[in-house]
């Protein structure tokens, strides 16, 4: 693993032990980063509460990005704790059911509006934030799919919404670098987790990964943390701007 001994993070999106995020902050913990670690509400702490404490977390906050003031109490308490950070990870997403089940010929403006606010805006909120908080440099990533590059069934709404993502993560990446701030969208392959159940059909996109990948296998969210522990790191100091799939090589397939 690269060190991240001396690094402080923020990881947005644990869920419980089969979220992306908790991958990625169980590979930060082991490579040495502080973490602050937020969870959705007092439904969602009883399962993420637990987690931050098997990785030592200082700052454990709630954090609804639809609640007006909430992200700025969670960077002030990040502020108050460590006065830097040096990397965040946002991996939120949200579609109302209707508008993620239906057609996106069919999709509601409010259900755009929200899934767009909630999945996409929310990272610029997070790096706008972050950046007087980065004064040495730092790293931004989000989790984006393979949804956003090409059609998906059952994806619907969600493709144009990641599509939108990885866009805003190229152009922070443009904005921010020269005070050497790094962005990436990472966009792992089919996992089985709680985002991901709200998918018609998603089981068939697992079992279509492991039959046509290269690598014929599923990853897992220890493969996405591996990486992502890599970007924050020194060792990815020139990279920048980058989607990076994470997928056992399904991508490159026609």
């Amino acid at each position: 693993m690269f060190s991240l001994q001396g690094k402080v993070g923020l990881v947005v999106g644990v869920a419980n032990e089969h979220s992306i995020a908790w991958g990625c902050a169980r590979a930060f913990h082991e490579a040495g980063a502080s973490l602050a670690i937020t969870y959705l509400n007092a439904k969602a702490e009883p399962h993420v509460r637990p987690l931050a404490e098997k990785v030592q977390s200082p700052l454990i906050l709630p954090l609804d990005v639809d609640q007006e003031g909430a992200l700025e109490e969670v960077f002030k308490a990040i502020q108050d704790k460590w006065g830097r950070l040096d990397f965040l990870l946002h991996s939120i997403a949200f579609a109302p059911r209707d508008d993620l089940h239906g057609r996106v010929t069919d999709c509601s403006r409010e259900g755009f509006s929200r899934a767009m606010d909630v999945s996409c805006h929310s990272f610029i909120r997070m790096a706008k934030l972050a950046e007087p908080l980065m004064k040495d440099g730092g790293t931004l990533l989000t989790m984006s799919y393979l949804g956003a590059d090409e059609v998906v069934n059952n994806y619907g709404i969600m493709g144009p919404v990641k599509a939108a993502l990885q866009s805003v993560s190229r152009y922070l990446a443009s904005e921010l670098g020269p005070q050497g701030i790094r962005v990436h969208a990472v966009s792992p392959g089919p996992l089985a987790t709680r985002a991901a159940s709200g998918i018609k059909d998603f089981d068939e996109l697992m079992y279509d990964a492991v039959q046509r990948s290269p690598l014929q296998k599923l990853v897992d969210i220890s493969d996405v943390g591996a990486l992502c522990a890599f970007l924050v790191s020194d060792g990815a100091r020139s990279l920048t701007g980058s989607t990076l799939h994470i997928d056992a090589g399904y991508n490159i397939l026609a």
